[in-house]
């Protein structure tokens, strides 16, 4: 855990339910100047600039659930969806996206033109992983910047872009892979399945080769 994901996670009220529930001591050292220059005196990992890993575990992912404010104070959670690797690393402090047309609601599109704090969940169902992303969303329509729009469209995807979301990432961390339940997509479970479908084809081709052989004896 980055000190970044605790300055935003640890609020007062946070913290106090951690010291009555008695989680407050493991948790208190990221909030330290440690966390910060780390223990030896060098710059600590702050958890808000993508490694390498987060670069992999993003260039895969298919979805995501995205979570905005309203101006009401009210939270809503989105699930966005496209192509492997839709959602773009751009550096290791910025992260994009195509915000392709949907049902024309626009609640996320409206809740972040008046607050635009993200936080974005980005699950690994297979592996039981889980990468949260917390950060600033800047929304560029198509008719403002149609080529920043069209690069972070996937190409051959058939979806109409309307406006590109580009996030400055504050904060990462990743959670444990406790109560994660394991599912996978017909795409994931299709390596499974083959080998049980070959088999399959090769004994359903003997027994029909040995039903004509008792036919013809």
């Amino acid at each position: 855990m980055g000190k970044a994901f605790a300055e935003i996670a640890f609020t007062p009220a946070v913290q106090d339910i951690q010291k009555t529930q008695g989680s407050a001591a493991a948790y208190a050292k990221f909030l330290t100047p440690e966390a910060e220059t780390g223990a030896r005196g060098d710059r600590a990992d702050r958890g808000d600039r993508l490694s390498e890993r987060e670069t992999g575990f993003i260039a895969v992912r298919d979805g995501f659930y995205q979570a905005s404010v309203s101006e009401t104070g009210w939270p809503y959670v989105q699930f966005r969806g496209g192509p492997a690797g839709f959602l773009q690393v751009l550096d290791d402090k910025t992260i994009g996206y195509a915000d392709y047309r949907g049902n024309r609601q626009y609640v996320s599109v409206g809740n972040l033109s008046t607050d635009n704090r993200v936080s974005l969940i980005l699950m690994d169902y297979p592996n039981q992983r889980r990468l949260k992303i917390w950060g600033h969303a800047v929304l560029t329509d198509v008719a403002d910047d149609a080529a920043l729009v069209d690069r972070l469209h996937v190409d051959g995807y058939k979806a109409r872009s309307e406006r590109a979301v580009i996030i400055t990432v504050d904060a990462y961390d990743w959670n444990c892979p406790q109560h994660i339940p394991q599912r996978l997509t017909l795409d994931e479970l299709e390596p499974h399945i083959t080998p049980l479908k070959a088999e399959l084809a090769r004994l359903q081709a003997e027994n029909q080769a040995l039903r004509g052989g008792q036919a013809v004896g």
